[in-house]
């Protein structure tokens, strides 16, 4: 009489949790924001850089003053985003190349609350680095505005917002923080050059045109010149926050996307 066995099979790994989860989405914001506040260097480069950039800036244009203010509410929205950016994705790629990461994914935490928690902790700086920068643009340095300085505020906002996104999305292609640093001339200077800060996007080449009617920072721009010009909020200012709140949206979806464990 012969008896047969039934082989053992190990017991599955719990699923994934799908859905975001307001405790583990705060308890990773709170994880990441205790080991910023050992980085006081890293906290001054998020908060003090744009700060620094408007003051050089304003006293660059000390003789012309309607030149700052012509490009300097644009320019409050671009120097959080790529200083944002360039934190962002480092800081992140440091996570990936230490093991954090990998520890974390191993755990029941979802794709979405990881990046969701990386978001609010970074966006919680943002929220400081626009009002700061805000504030001293319009009250300090005396940026001449129509609209109202909250809007100003909104579109910084949404701007550093977005290029947390970016530096999140891009530290997924990253092996090092030298090719971190290098995304910059591929994400953010075409973004730059092609955002109708040097000349109307109209007056470019209709190629190039195109190119910056798809680009979100373009949309960053147009929706401070909206403020400069205009008392009340406008369609076109409406259209171009929503714009720039989608792409970072959408950005943070992609980098959700690229969270993969690196080993078996």
């Amino acid at each position: 009489m012969t008896t047969t066995t039934t082989p053992r099979t190990s017991p599955a790994a719990p699923p994934k949790p799908r859905a975001i989860n307001l405790a583990r989405t705060t308890a990773t914001a709170a994880r990441v924001l205790r080991q910023l506040r050992h980085d006081p260097r890293t906290i001054a480069l998020m908060i003090l850089i744009p700060c620094v950039m408007l003051l050089l800036l304003r006293y660059v244009f000390d003789g012309s003053p309607r030149t700052f203010d012509s490009i300097g509410a644009s320019l409050l929205g671009v120097f959080p985003l790529i200083t944002m950016f360039l934190v962002t994705s480092i800081a992140t790629l440091r996570e990936r190349t230490s093991g954090t990461l990998e520890r974390l994914l191993a755990m029941p935490l979802g794709k979405a609350d990881l990046i969701a928690g990386y978001a609010l902790a970074f966006g919680a700086i943002a929220i400081v680095q626009s009002v700061l920068a805000t504030g001293l643009a319009v009250w300090a340095l005396g940026l001449d505005v129509t609209g109202s300085a909250w809007l100003l505020l909104l579109v910084a906002l949404l701007d550093a917002l977005l290029g947390t996104a970016l530096g999140l999305f891009v530290s997924a292609f990253a092996s090092s923080e030298f090719q971190a640093v290098q995304f910059m001339p591929a994400v953010i200077f075409p973004q730059l050059l092609l955002c109708g800060l040097f000349t109307p996007r109209s007056a470019m080449h209709p190629v190039l045109e195109g190119i910056s009617d798809v680009l979100p920072m373009s949309y960053a721009v147009d929706g401070m010149n909206e403020v400069l010009k205009h008392t009340d909020i406008t369609a076109a200012f409406v259209r171009d926050a929503l714009i720039v709140a989608a792409c970072a949206l959408l950005v943070l979806t992609l980098g959700a996307a690229t969270l993969r464990r690196r080993t078996a």
